[in-house]
């Protein structure tokens, strides 16, 4: 799942984007109200976490922006404005939940968790993914095949539930690098060869059919045979 955080300072930005990326989510950042507005636009995001004190537009102005233009992710407001007015004022904005600095971070995912799930519906489905005998559980974070559980690391987990997300398209490691790992630019390492030969070997060694498939000079595609 993708997570915007709007932040301008550096060590928050870096902490939020540490835990939530731990946690398994795939995190843009946008250091002030301009750059995160515009991206809130025009990405599908399963939440926003937006610090209320932003320089070129405040936090509570993108949020009215926000919500004025449609867009109906799930918002978590980060402030050190914590009196019962200030957070009044951030949920009258359109924010979601409103959480004071400092805080715990376990509090921070918690409420992130319970921002997602309710925007997803109450239908457990629409939290599985599933590809012929490979099932994801993304509430539970439980990856199964053939019912046998399959341990994933946080960054393989995330690369698996791309990749069931466009199930029987090719994924290109453009895509990957974006989507999974955040980069708008190649690194030139051979980050995603490594954890493609990974999940490979968790997801298809010992069951039949193999599921994941190299698509020679084009990427990847996670495809059942037909």
């Amino acid at each position: 799942m993708r997570v915007l955080v709007i932040e301008d300072d550096p060590q928050t930005a870096a902490y939020l984007r540490k835990g939530l990326k731990e946690g398994g989510y795939t995190v843009d950042h946008a250091t002030d109200g301009v750059e995160g507005e515009h991206l809130a636009r025009s990405e599908p995001y399963a939440l926003l976490i937006i610090d209320r004190n932003l320089p070129g537009r405040d936090g509570l102005s993108v949020i009215r922006n926000l919500r004025e233009s449609g867009v109906a992710a799930p918002i978590l407001v980060l402030s050190q404005l914590s009196q019962t007015d200030h957070r009044v004022e951030g949920l009258r904005a359109g924010a979601d939940d409103y959480l004071p600095k400092p805080y715990a971070f376990a509090e921070l995912m918690a409420r992130a968790e319970a921002l997602i799930r309710r925007s997803t519906g109450p239908a457990k489905a629409a939290s599985v993914l599933t590809l012929g005998d490979l099932r994801m559980d993304l509430i539970a974070r439980a990856v199964t095949r053939q019912g046998q559980p399959i341990d994933l690391q946080p960054r393989e987990f995330q690369l698996l539930e791309y990749l069931l997300r466009h199930a029987g398209q090719v994924v290109t490691r453009t895509m990957l690098l974006e989507g999974v790992w955040g980069y708008h630019f190649d690194p030139q390492t051979n980050v995603i060869d490594v954890h493609i030969s990974r999940l490979r070997q968790k997801i298809d060694t010992g069951f039949d059919p193999p599921l994941l498939r190299t698509v020679r000079g084009a990427g990847y595609c996670l495809r059942a045979e037909t």
